[in-house]
């Protein structure tokens, strides 16, 4: 289907809605019925019409489907947070005795499932570095039942050769689950690639204004209607309505924002790689990136987040950059207007700081919708009063 018919007519019957232009809020919690065999029929499939809210809903429907359609997928599922969708997608998987591979370093409340909730019921996890596909083959038991990926990762970048994985998982009846928040469906469909589950976190790109948390899975409609029949509905983590809207509207300019923060990206990734106060810059769409081929095969684009390291005697001096800043915001997350930056040196404690430590130096920047000039003087300043 073509991209600007999905985002703005797929599900959209509007004349069932006054000929309204934009969607209906349908806020409401449960739907009323005129026919007892109507309702039961509905308690016997609730994946099959609207009941209660925290299930199907015509608005959030209305999402659904374009999400779906953007994936190439079957079905899709629409979650409060992308820590739900995360979750729903690996425990519907999984059973007592069960392994998982991982790749190493995952989002962190993945990897908060992986180490601390999971082994509670007997799920092992095995991490692996997941840019040689040598090292899942060497991972996988005769138990493994599920391999997560994140490709690329939100820091280094890291990715997997998708399409390699999914035929060793295939071969052995394993469940795929990937991790597309940083390309998006419109940079990466990793359903077509053979990946049986593609999530992402909505709060970035989908959203795009900093102003709604939410996580998308995608896939066959098998899988949709297992982990809707349990996860979703048992722990009650949709989407509420109104925040379905406001994705409804994120989608309205998802391409267009896309691409200004694509132009952006490669103005501020130049400047960076030419400073002499930047001793590495990371981005998997430049020359230099160690995977660069891999990247250029299956990621159509490449925007917003990359991270660099600066050349410094202490970690203070990078403590000091990111609090010279003026306009470009110390904020976790990305695909908003705004540019953002977290500096690696956040999660350890001040005692703790070794200058020898890579990651301590590195700094992850999302480079936003502002004029590249705008971002790059912010820069610029923060780099010459360090």
């Amino acid at each position: 289907m073509d991209i600007s018919y999905i985002i703005n007519e797929l599900g959209e019957e509007r004349e069932h809605y006054f000929n309204a232009v934009a969607p209906p809020i349908i806020q409401t919690s449960n739907f009323a019925f005129k026919k007892v065999d109507d309702m039961r029929r509905l308690f016997e499939d609730e994946y099959s019409g609207y009941i209660y809210s925290r299930g199907l809903n015509p608005t959030i429907d209305i999402l659904r489907k374009k999400l779906a359609a953007l994936d190439e997928a079957e079905d899709c599922l629409v979650f409060n947070s992308g820590a739900s969708a995360i979750f729903a997608s690996v425990l519907a998987n999984v059973k007592a005795g069960d392994h998982i591979v991982s790749v190493e370093k995952p989002y962190s409340w993945a990897q908060q499932m992986f180490n601390v909730i999971l082994p509670r019921f007997g799920v092992t996890t095995t991490y692996v570095d997941g840019t040689q596909i040598e090292n899942f083959e060497r991972a996988v038991l005769p138990n493994t039942s599920v391999i997560y990926l994140e490709s690329p990762n939100s820091w280094g970048f890291a990715l997997q050769d998708l399409q390699a994985v999914a035929e060793l998982a295939k071969a052995q009846g394993i469940i795929t689950i990937c991790d597309n928040s940083y390309c998006t469906p419109l940079y990466q469909k990793p359903l077509a690639m053979g990946i049986d589950i593609a999530l992402q976190s909505a709060t970035k790109y989908i959203g795009g204004h900093s102003d709604v948390v939410a996580g998308v899975l995608t896939g066959r409609r098998e899988m949709m209607a297992k982990i809707f029949n349990s996860e979703y509905l048992t722990a009650g983590n949709g989407i509420s309505p109104f925040n379905a809207w406001l994705l409804i509207r994120g989608l309205r300019t998802l391409p267009i924002r896309l691409q200004k923060v694509t132009e952006n990206t490669k103005v501020v990734l130049a400047y960076l790689k030419a400073h002499p106060k930047v001793e590495a810059v990371l981005f998997p769409h430049d020359e230099s990136f160690p995977q660069y081929a891999l990247a250029k095969q299956q990621m159509q684009g490449a925007c917003g987040l990359l991270s660099f390291y600066l050349t410094v005697e202490k970690i203070e001096e990078i403590v000091q950059f990111c609090e010279n800043l003026k306009h470009i915001l110390m904020a976790v997350s990305w695909g908003g207007y705004e540019s953002l930056i977290i500096p690696g040196c956040a999660s350890v404690a001040p005692e703790a700081y070794d200058i020898t430590q890579r990651p301590q130096r590195m700094l992850r920047l999302y480079v936003g919708q502002e004029e590249p000039a705008y971002i790059i003087k912010d820069l610029e300043q923060a780099l010459n009063n360090t």
